[in-house]
């Protein structure tokens, strides 16, 4: 190769390093100055912070280095969470100590009594974080319903795992037993007839769980309609007939004049129908049950009266409750899924109504079911309502 050529390739790399070099330094003189931004630009002001904490959908507390509060929401006075400058709450107080001990955020639940009496108890989810300047934020949100919930969900699969477990396996049983004694007629026909009988049991409580977890739908009443109270009486009775002729339990109604409701004809004879069953099965045998309707304070009122044996003061606050039970031996006898006054309670409650309960030990129980009576317009009122 020339001399000539050599000499351009040394200058030629010489300048690519200098090019190289100079690039580098640009890059490092670009990323410090960005840096230097960062360091130097404003943090957000104090109204900023107030505006942000205002802004806020959770309470909230915000205290000073000392523990004492800066601002706080309405919320956390009314719960007398914040008293003057001061959090009353101790739970509080440490986490934030500790919060300022570690420099990390910190999640407790804190539980309370509610100012009035059987109110039950508020829990709070509550988050504690360190904020700049030596100030911790305080956080809270009443979690009483999302906990209530959860608990009743895990109790249900709790309890309807046991409800099925028990006539799944009493039919795996007796199928065995029959298979065993194949060639005993009258065994056969025992064991069939209870085979028969656990499932009966098996299909309903399938049914009750549809019908209480399409009343736990929000569109359980999308096809409202005008519903004559009537002929929900008259159906519920035919379906419970069969049953009170079984038990000896004689069924009387009075003649029901016009009386009508907006709802879903189907549910609200559902619930009726579980009313006078429940009846049927805590009355004693040749007893009676009576079912009446009467309109009082712009309410349609359904009472199913039986003649039983009765629910004590303890027993009636836990009646509506999934899979409640109070007298276990009679149940074993009388059957049912113990989802029958919980369905009742969920359709009155979707109509806009209510159950209530009048019952003493050895006198029989009533029971009412309320919904708000539907008014039809007359032709007069109509015409005035169009002028």
């Amino acid at each position: 190769m020339p001399a000539s050529g050599i000499v351009y390739m040394i200058v030629a790399a010489l300048l690519g390093i200098v090019v190289g070099a100079y690039t580098m330094h640009a890059y490092r003189s670009s990323r410090e100055g960005q840096k230097g931004m960062e360091v130097d630009e404003p943090g957000p002001s104090e109204g900023d912070v107030q505006a942000i904490l205002s802004a806020m959908p959770q309470a909230h507390i915000l205290l000073n280095r000392m523990g004492d509060v800066e601002r706080a929401s309405t919320v956390a006075y009314s719960l007398g969470l914040v008293r003057g400058s001061r959090v009353t709450r101790s739970e509080i107080a440490t986490a934030v100590a500790e919060v300022r001990e570690s420099g990390e955020a910190m999640d407790m639940e804190v539980s309370m009594r509610r100012s009035f009496e059987e109110a039950g108890k508020l829990i709070l989810s509550v988050r504690v974080a360190p904020m700049s300047g030596n100030r911790f934020l305080v956080l809270f949100f009443d979690s009483t319903e999302a906990k209530r919930l959860e608990e009743t969900r895990r109790d249900f699969v709790a309890n309807i795992s046991h409800e099925l477990k028990t006539p799944v396996g009493a039919i795996g049983l007796l199928a065995e037993t029959i298979e065993e004694c194949a060639d005993e007629p009258e065994n056969v026909i025992m064991f069939t007839e209870k085979l028969q009988r656990e499932s009966v049991r098996l299909a309903s409580l399938v049914q009750d769980i549809i019908e209480l977890s399409r009343l736990q739908d929000g569109a359980a009443l999308v096809n409202s309609e005008l519903v004559d109270l009537g002929q929900v009486i008259s159906e519920a009775i035919d379906r419970c007939r069969v049953e009170a002729d079984n038990r000896g339990i004689s069924l009387v109604s009075a003649p029901v004049e016009q009386a009508t409701a907006f709802g879903d004809k189907s549910l609200l004879t559902t619930a009726v129908r579980n009313l006078i069953d429940n009846a049927i099965r805590y009355s004693n045998e040749g007893g009676r049950v009576s079912i009446g309707l009467s309109e009082l304070d712009g309410e349609m009122r359904i009472a199913v009266v039986d003649q039983g044996v009765g629910i004590s003061t303890e027993q009636r606050e836990r009646v509506f409750e999934r899979f409640y039970r109070g007298d276990e031996a009679r149940t074993r006898d009388t059957g049912g899924s113990g989802l029958g006054l919980s369905i009742v309670k969920h359709v009155a409650a979707d109509h806009g109504g209510r159950v209530t309960l009048w019952s003493e030990p050895g006198k029989g129980s009533t029971f009412t079911f309320i919904v708000p009576a539907a008014y039809a317009n007359t032709p007069d009122t109509k015409e005035e309502v169009i002028r």
